[in-house]
């Protein structure tokens, strides 16, 4: 089977699963979050190793994973973790440090990417269990519109970055980061986002949840959007070039691993609930 073939298969069969989770939302949306986060802090320390450090693998894993379960704790109030608590899992990795890897194990470095790893990956995809439930959000249609937003958004400006840089693309944007990447493919990027985002809030946002943008608000979340998103990309690239690999591994399909795919999000979410929070607002009936 071709690499194209895998890649459409793939989707094929994970996009209605997905979406099927995000409709019920709760503990199955937590557990997919969950394990996204996981494995993606597994690649993000095996970047590292190849790179010469040794973080704590399997303990920043299991946080990685925790942390959206946490959240979804928290949103159906069965326990609150406070950020005491943070502080003291902080404590317990450099605790476990001086046995796990002494002074000749870099343990600075070790503890530091650890936490990176649980910040990078669990913390980040959490958003996406929060834009669910995002407050003006009522009803599950209203939540799967609203987090369905920024994930449409970003492969919106993959798509645009790809087709118009193709077409257009010959001054580089940052050739020592990502060889590939063109002025012309960044700024199509952004107005591709832009138009879909126009598209989305009126004729899916509007009638599903009652939410939209104004036309300045549109532009500029799209126009946000797209820049974070494109800047995940290029972090990503950054991490695996520094380290001196191609894919963070090869656990999906024609697609390589969970950072190759999920990089633009992972500065996305974080990025799009705060600025639905001020920019998105029920709309007039």
């Amino acid at each position: 089977m071709s690499e194209l073939a895998r890649r459409v298969a793939f989707a094929v069969a994970a996009i209605p699963v997905a979406l099927a989770i995000i409709w019920f939302g709760g503990l199955p949306l937590a557990l997919l979050l969950a394990l996204i986060s996981g494995l993606g802090a597994w690649e993000l320390y095996r970047i590292a190793r190849a790179g010469g450090n040794e973080p704590l693998v399997i303990p920043g894993v299991l946080a990685a994973a925790a942390v959206p379960l946490i959240v979804h704790a928290d949103e159906v109030r069965l326990f609150r973790l406070p950020i005491s608590a943070a502080t003291l899992a902080i404590l317990a990795l450099l605790g476990a440090s001086v046995w796990l890897r002494g002074v000749n194990g870099k343990p600075l470095a070790a503890v530091a990417i650890t936490i990176f790893g649980v910040l990078y990956t669990g913390a980040m995809l959490s958003f996406g269990y929060a834009l669910r439930y995002y407050p003006y959000a009522i009803g599950r249609g209203a939540g799967v519109a609203v987090v369905l937003l920024p994930l449409l958004l970003t492969w919106a400006s993959d798509t645009g970055a790809y087709f118009v840089g193709r077409a257009f693309g010959k001054r580089k944007l940052i050739p020592s980061v990502s060889p590939g990447k063109t002025v012309a493919g960044a700024v199509g990027a952004v107005v591709t986002t832009v138009i879909v985002c126009v598209l989305y809030t009126r004729f899916a946002l509007r009638p599903t949840a009652q939410l939209a943008f104004s036309p300045l608000g549109a532009l500029l979340f799209g126009a946000a959007i797209s820049v974070v998103a494109q800047l995940g990309d290029l972090v990503e690239s950054l991490l695996k070039r520094e380290a001196g690999v191609k894919d963070s591994s090869h656990i999906i399909p024609g697609h390589g691993g969970i950072l190759d795919r999920f990089d633009s999000l992972f500065f996305v979410l974080p990025v799009a609930y705060p600025l639905m929070l001020w920019l998105l607002l029920p709309a007039p009936l």
